[in-house]
């Protein structure tokens, strides 16, 4: 159905959903609130598409253990394991430069640990949001995709 040829009714519900069970926020809460959002992360898909045209005004960091990273990443990331970072780890890498942090996935929260160090050393980040899940699940190619059957590779965080 689209939205053109949809039906809306002019009856009022007896009591609010559990959608609206609270009121949704003003539209300047709601502007402020996802402005804020896209400051702090990006998504997969954009980071595949700025990759693809070879965009260069971001490093792209894989902060899984070097195990994980060995198995499978994102083509193009470096990694830098986020317990490992510090300004001397940071210092071969451009401080005008956004960089962009991944972890396993939503599950893990590597990639948060490793943008607050990477903040707290002055430098411009923001998180792939879906981590290398995400990417896989997105249906876009990693480098040296190994089966793990049933066994799951641990990220190392």
């Amino acid at each position: 159905m689209t939205l053109a040829n949809s039906q809306f009714t002019a009856t009022k519900p007896q009591s609010p959903s559990l959608v609206c069970q609270y009121p949704a926020a003003t539209a300047d809460a709601v502007i402020s609130w996802f402005s804020q959002r896209l400051q702090f992360e990006t998504d997969c898909s954009d980071v595949h598409s700025a990759l693809a045209s070879g965009a260069d005004d971001f490093v792209l960091l894989d902060v899984r253990g070097e195990a994980a990273y060995a198995q499978s990443h994102v083509p193009g990331a470096l990694n830098l394991p986020h317990r490992q970072i510090s300004p001397a780890t940071l210092q071969a890498l451009p401080a005008d430069r956004l960089l962009v942090v991944y972890c396993a996935g939503p599950h893990c929260n590597g990639a948060d640990q490793a943008a607050l160090k990477i903040a707290r050393l002055g430098y411009p980040v923001k998180m792939m949001i879906g981590g290398l899940q995400g990417y896989q699940d997105e249906g876009f190619a990693v480098t040296a995709p190994v089966a793990t059957g049933d066994q799951a590779l641990q990220c190392g965080c």
